[in-house]
């Protein structure tokens, strides 16, 4: 077939036209000067110009034609019209392309998160801090840390998940489900429980929630890892005579009030579990995520003889031991009349 000079011209005319459109498409470029951090909700990744509205929002600003008709193209070529992108974290580096930018949040390309897990006295209390982070608000996290469909497989209830919870900094995805989070935090959890921390419970005769359950009480009582070994041998010799561990942090977990300075009568005659006054052995679960020195110190407790120990009247964050019961009457004698000199009366 033979063309002729002008359809030549109109060929190469349109040639022409599809480059050029080809390179406005794929040439254009964010405006961004750096990274720049962009959360798309759930919601919001299923609109199109809501997703553009919040682009422009951080600044990335890509040229709304060209993303929505690279937008409408991928979308095609996945048999999906409607515009959808995935929910996630992205940073969108400097000056990207518009089509890197399309395929980016198309394809779900996210970019992880640093979650640092601290200590949580309640589920409510982790909940909280999962919202402030994660894609999915505290309400959402409240309900996975009391579905115990969810992670009973995993050998937990509701009193003894927070032991999964080990203090640490983890890489996670923003828009992760709960049981995403409780698979990766069980993982976590067994990968902190070495066969060397295993043999140590074992010899203790303990399991790894028993140890998390006592090093919670510990990490209540001090934030002095150099005393938490001591402490910790206290109340395993109280384990071991069969006394109960009268642990004041577990009055106040049972009260419900962790600001309590000076432990009463009236809190004593709390009927918990979790009152060690009025039950002896160790509570149903930990009272709070124990931190790995309190875990260790636990399991690497320094041997002794004392069965009692009370805060000393520097208060200094340190305190007394003793291994007979006038010895801690007179250490105690000492620290409350502290208490009534400061004018601490609860």
């Amino acid at each position: 077939m033979k063309f002729g000079k002008q359809s030549f011209y109109i060929l190469g005319g349109a040639a022409l036209l599809v480059a050029l459109l080809g390179l406005f498409l794929l040439g254009g470029r964010t405006r961004n000067t750096e990274a720049v951090e962009v959360k798309l909700s759930r919601d919001v990744a299923s609109i199109d110009k809501l997703v553009l509205k919040q682009l422009d929002a951080a600044g990335v600003c890509p040229r709304h034609a060209a993303f929505r008709t690279l937008t409408s193209l991928k979308n095609r070529g996945k048999g999906n019209d409607n515009g959808t992108f995935a929910s996630g974290r992205y940073l969108i580096q400097p000056h990207t392309s518009t089509f890197a930018l399309v395929r980016k949040l198309a394809n779900g390309q996210q970019d992880p998160l640093r979650l640092t897990m601290g200590k949580y006295r309640t589920k409510q209390q982790l909940s909280a801090y999962l919202g402030t982070k994660l894609m999915m608000d505290s309400a959402y996290w409240m309900a996975t840390l009391t579905d115990t469909s969810l992670f009973h497989s995993m050998g937990y209830g509701q009193e003894t998940i927070l032991a999964m919870f080990i203090p640490n900094t983890y890489e996670v995805y923003w828009s992760l489900s709960g049981e995403q989070l409780l698979r990766r935090m069980d993982k976590e959890c067994r990968r902190f429980w070495t066969s060397s921390r295993l043999a140590q419970a074992q010899q203790l005769g303990m399991t790894p929630v028993q140890v998390s359950t006592l090093a919670s009480i510990v990490e209540e009582e001090t934030n002095k890892n150099d005393e938490k070994p001591l402490i910790a041998s206290v109340y395993l010799n109280r384990l071991r005579k069969g006394m109960p561990l009268q642990a004041d942090p577990t009055v106040k977990y049972a009260v419900g009030d962790p600001t309590i300075r000076r432990i009463l009568n009236k809190h004593l005659q709390v009927d918990s579990p979790y009152n060690t006054y009025k039950y002896k052995g160790l509570p149903p679960g930990p009272i709070c995520t124990p931190s790995q020195a309190s875990i260790d110190a636990v399991l690497q407790n320094l041997e002794s003889n004392y069965l009692y120990f009370c805060a000393k009247e520097d208060f200094s964050g340190y305190h007394n031991f003793a291994a007979t019961m006038a010895e801690h009457s007179a250490n105690a004698a000492r620290f409350h009349r502290a208490l009534s000199k400061g004018g601490i009366f609860n």
